[in-house]
C-alpha cells in the first residue's frame, strides 16, 4: 500500500509518499481501508520531533470502510470514524491507504456525507463535546468564552455549544477573522490579548460561567481571571505553545472556588474516556443537517501532505484541513 512516511524528524518536507507492507488483520483489531482524514497539530509535534521518538507513518484519525474484522463486529465495507489509540505515536496511523487500529477505537457511522466533509469531524467534535460535556458541564444560557475559537476544534466547541443554547464568547488573535466568528452565531467576537479578561469583565462583573482556553499556558491564567466563582476552566489546546507557566503558585494565581480541568483526546478510547459515551452518529447528523458549521476549509490530495502540512504549520487556515486519497 501507498503510505505518508516521515524520513527523519524535521519540515514538512520530511514527509514522503512511499510503498509500505500492507497491515495484516488482527485479533481485537479492526483493519480500516481510508479514503480521507484530518489534520491535527499534534501531527506537527510528531513530526518535528517534539513529542519524543513516534511513528514513522503519522495520523491520529481518518474515516473509511472496514476491511476485516477478525472478531466480527464489523461488517466488510461498513463506515467507521477512528481516532487516537496511539495512532501516529505508538503504532502506524492514518497517513497511509490503510490502518490497522484497536476496536475500541473504532466507531459505527451512517452518513451519506461525502468522505471529505465526514473527516472533517471525528477528533475535533468529540474533543469539544467532552470538553464541553464532561469538563465545563456546560448547561443552556450560560455564557461560555471559547480562546482560539478559529481553530478547528474552536470552531466545533462554537458549533455545539451555540446548538445547545449557551452564549459563546469567541476570541481571535487576527482582527479579519471577527466577521467570520460573528457568522457562526457567536454572542460576541473579541480581540484575544492581555486585557481580554479586564475588557470581559467590563461586560460580564461577575465573571463568565465557563471558559475553553485553546490557546494555552500563554493565556490561562487570563482565562480563569474571566471566570465567575464555582464557574470552570477547561485547557485542552496548545495554540500558543506549550512553554510552561512560569513560577505558578495556585494560592496567588488560581481564583477562590473556580474549577481547572485539563482534557487530552488521547484518552479516547480508555475506560474512563470510552468512545460509545460521545453521540459521534448524533454530532455527524447535526452537520449533514447544517445545523454545524463543519466543512473543511481546504481539501488536500494525498500526494501534497507537504502543502497541507505547511498550511496548518502557518496557522492560517482558519478551520479543519482535510487530505482525501
Amino acid at each position: 500500500m501507498r503510505a505518508i512516511v516521515r524520513q527523519d524528524y524535521g519540515g514538512p518536507e520530511q514527509l514522503l509518499l512511499q510503498q509500505v507492507p500492507d497491515p495484516e488483520p488482527l485479533a481485537g483489531h479492526v483493519l480500516i481501508d481510508v479514503k480521507a482524514f484530518g489534520l491535527n497539530h499534534a501531527e506537527i509535534y510528531f513530526r518535528t520531533g517534539a513529542w519524543g521518538d513516534v511513528a514513522r507513518v503519522s495520523g491520529i484519525e481518518c474515516v473509511g470502510t472496514v476491511r476485516a474484522d477478525p472478531d466480527g463486529r464489523f461488517a466488510a465495507a461498513q463506515r467507521v470514524a477512528t481516532l487516537m489509540g496511539g495512532m501516529g505515536r505508538t503504532i502506524d496511523g492514518s497517513y497511509a491507504e490503510q490502518v490497522r487500529v484497536r476496536a475500541a477505537h473504532v466507531v459505527p457511522i451512517d452518513t451519506t456525507l461525502s468522505w471529505e466533509d465526514f473527516a472533517a469531524i471525528p477528533e475535533s467534535y468529540t474533543t469539544a463535546w467532552t470538553c464541553l460535556t464532561r469538563n465545563l458541564a456546560l448547561a443552556r444560557e450560560q455564557t461560555l468564552l471559547i480562546r482560539g475559537a478559529t481553530s478547528a476544534l474552536g470552531q466545533a466547541a462554537l458549533n455545539i455549544a451555540t446548538h445547545a443554547g449557551a452564549r459563546v464568547i469567541a476570541t481571535t488573535r487576527n482582527p479579519q477573522r471577527l466577521d467570520s466568528l460573528m457568522a457562526l452565531g457567536v454572542h460576541a467576537a473579541m480581540l484575544d490579548d492581555a486585557t481580554l479578561s479586564r475588557r470581559i469583565r467590563e461586560r460580564h462583573p461577575e465573571g463568565v460561567d465557563a471558559a475553553l482556553d485553546l490557546v494555552g499556558n500563554s493565556t490561562l491564567l487570563d482565562s480563569l481571571a474571566a471566570v465567575r466563582p464555582d464557574g470552570r476552566v477547561c485547557l485542552a489546546g496548545f495554540l500558543g505553545g506549550g512553554a510552561p507557566i512560569a513560577a505558578f503558585d495556585p494560592l496567588a494565581h488560581m481564583p477562590s472556588g473556580v474549577h481547572l480541568s485539563f482534557f487530552a483526546s488521547f484518552m479516547f478510547g480508555t475506560p474512563p474516556y470510552p468512545l460509545s459515551d460521545v453521540p459521534l452518529q448524533a454530532l455527524v447528523d447535526r452537520v449533514a443537517a447544517g445545523s454545524y458549521k463543519a466543512k473543511p476549509v481546504k481539501v488536500f490530495r494525498f500526494e501534497d501532505i507537504q502543502a497541507a502540512h505547511r498550511l496548518m504549520e502557518s496557522n492560517q487556515a482558519n478551520g479543519k484541513i482535510v487530505v482525501r486519497l
